[in-house]
C-alpha cells in the first residue's frame, strides 16, 4: 500500500513575493526540478500572482495554488477570493485551515470545513492544515486538537473527500521559530491521523497524502521523508529560497 502515494512538496509563499523574485524563483525551480519523476511539486503564491506564476509554470510539471479561498461562491464579500477565480487561474491546489488563519483570522474548524467543501465543488484540491500550538503540546492534549480539527471535516464533507485532498500536520510552535518536531514527534502524529482516517475507511486512509509542515530545511527533509506516513511537506520559509526548495524537492524524489 506504500507504494500508492507519491510525495508531495508543496510552497506556501505565505505574504511573500514581487514580480521580479517570483520570476527568478520559478525559473530556478523549474530547471532545479526537470530531472525529477518521481515527487509532485507544488507553489502556493499570493493571489495578485497566480496569474504570473500560471505563465511561468503552465508547460511545466509543477502545479500551484492558492493560500486560501472564500467560504462562499460569489456575492457581497468585499476582498475575498472564490474557488472559481482560483480555478480561472488554473490553480490545482489551495490551502485550507492553515494554523495562522485559525490564529490571526479566527478561522475555526466550521469555517475551515466550509472552505473545503467550497474547493472540491469547483474541482481544487484543498491541502487540509491541523496542528497544535505549544500550550496544547505541553498539555499533553495534541492528538485531541488534531482530531478536532480532522473530525470537523469528516462530518462535514464525509470520509470519502479526503480522497480528493491532501492533508498537513503542521505543529504550529515548530512554524518560522526554527523548532521542527523530530521525526519521530512528527511520524507518530502522522501515523495518529492515518489510524484515525482508517477507522472510516481503511482504503481511504491508506491513500491518504499526509505532508509535515514546520521548519522543514534541506537539512532535514530526507530525515523526515524516510518516515513511513510522512509524505512530503508544506514548505514555509525554505520555499523563498530556489536551492532549500529544490534541495527539500530532491530529497522527497529519492
Amino acid at each position: 500500500m506504500m507504494a500508492m502515494r507519491s510525495k508531495l512538496v508543496a510552497g506556501n509563499w505565505k505574504m511573500h513575493g514581487g514580480m521580479v523574485q517570483n520570476q527568478a524563483l520559478l525559473s530556478a525551480i523549474v530547471m532545479g526540478t526537470a530531472a525529477l519523476r518521481k515527487a509532485d511539486f507544488a507553489v502556493c503564491a499570493p493571489y495578485p500572482y497566480l496569474s504570473q506564476t500560471q505563465t511561468l509554470l503552465r508547460d511545466t510539471p509543477i502545479r500551484w495554488g492558492a493560500q486560501n479561498v472564500s467560504q462562499y461562491d460569489k456575492g457581497a464579500y468585499t476582498g475575498e477570493v472564490s474557488a472559481a477565480m482560483l480555478v480561472d487561474f488554473g490553480c490545482r491546489y489551495v490551502i485550507a485551515g492553515h494554523s495562522e488563519r485559525r490564529a490571526l483570522y479566527g478561522e475555526d474548524s466550521h469555517t475551515v470545513a466550509l472552505k473545503f467543501k467550497a474547493a472540491q465543488a469547483a474541482g481544487l484540491i484543498p491541502i487540509l492544515c491541523v496542528g497544535e500550538t505549544l500550550d496544547q503540546r505541553e498539555a499533553a492534549i495534541t492528538e485531541q486538537v488534531v482530531a478536532e480539527q480532522l473530525d470537523a471535516i469528516i462530518e462535514s464533507a464525509g470520509i470519502n473527500a479526503l480522497v480528493q485532498s491532501v492533508l498537513a500536520y503542521e505543529p504550529v510552535w515548530a512554524i518560522g521559530t526554527g523548532k521542527t518536531a523530530t521525526p519521530g514527534q512528527a511520524q507518530d502524529v502522522h501515523a495518529f491521523i492515518r489510524d484515525r482516517v482508517a477507522a472510516h475507511n481503511p482504503e481511504v486512509a491508506a491513500g491518504l497524502k499526509i505532508l509535515y509542515g514546520g521548519s522543514v530545511k534541506a537539512s532535514n527533509a530526507e530525515e523526515l521523508f524516510a518516515m513511513p506516513d510522512i509524505d512530503g511537506g508544506l514548505i514555509g520559509g525554505a520555499s523563498l529560497v530556489a536551492d532549500e526548495f529544490i534541495a527539500i524537492c530532491r530529497a522527497a524524489n529519492n
